[in-house]
């Protein structure tokens, strides 16, 4: 029976997920656990640095609450973004079989990195819960939706990111360190309340930081959302994404063919 588009596409990108999982996991000795394991201690390391000098700054806020919903977003958008750049290079093989197409890749890995991330969100706030940190998810609504957007827009971006990193291959080195800056800017380590409002605007454009936000006000009772909208980071997504499957288009075939 012939199958329609859209299953061909969902085979492919399931197919390219699990290629993905054991190519990046499968070597390793714990096997796929080490994919919860690996950013969990990355995450533990910072809250045990961070932790104290933190507290003595924002003695109201758990600050292992705070950070999580703020560093796995990060994480989540730079992991997707960035690991669009060699995409194409990594399953160039793959194109010889008519269904996969680049695009393909990006969704796949897309998928791995949201499921491992937002498993290691669970982990980690089930932890942080263990040991009588507070928080309270209020509006569980709120922060699906800001993630959601997320991967949404991380997947434009990516898009972009990897036509550009494929018609210029300086920028797959480039590229990653021009993000960097984003660690700093998108209230990861500081809430925007903090911040005096003359500087709202230069800050404000980070679709990153109205995540972190969002994120933030939705688990934390009485933690100020003032400043951020998710209508914005919606219309930024969808502008994103837009955009993004347009260059796609546009060079799909010359990609293939490079």
């Amino acid at each position: 029976m012939a199958r329609s588009g859209l299953n061909v596409q969902s085979a492919t990108i399931n197919a390219l997920f699990f290629r993905e999982i054991r190519t990046r996991f499968g070597k390793f000795r714990l096997g796929y656990l080490w994919a919860i394991l690996e950013p969990s201690a990355h995450l533990i390391i910072l809250m045990a640095i961070f932790g104290f000098i933190m507290h003595r700054t924002m003695p109201d806020i758990s600050f292992p609450v705070f950070l999580l919903n703020g560093i796995i977003p990060y994480f989540i958008f730079s992991n997707i973004s960035t690991r669009s750049l060699g995409a194409i290079d990594a399953n160039q093989g793959l194109f010889n079989y008519r269904p996969v197409k680049p695009i393909d890749t990006i969704l796949a890995r897309a998928m791995l990195e949201t499921i491992i991330y937002v498993a290691v969100y669970i982990f980690l706030m089930l932890i942080v819960w263990a040991a009588g940190e507070y928080f309270s998810v209020e509006n569980l609504l709120q922060i699906v939706g800001a993630w959601s957007l997320l991967i949404i827009f991380s997947c434009g971006a990516g898009l972009i990111f990897m036509v550009i990193g494929k018609t210029y291959t300086e920028t797959q080195k480039l590229l990653p360190i021009l993000l960097k800056p984003l660690y700093f800017i998108s209230g990861i380590m500081f809430p925007l309340h903090a911040v005096p409002k003359d500087y709202w605007p230069f800050l404000l454009w980070n679709p990153l930081l109205h995540v972190v936000e969002l994120s933030r006000a939705a688990v934390m009772p009485g933690y100020s959302s003032e400043g951020v909208s998710l209508i914005y980071l919606a219309i930024l997504t969808l502008t994103t994404l837009f955009l993004g499957l347009a260059i796609y288009r546009t060079r799909e075939e010359a990609m293939l063919t490079s």
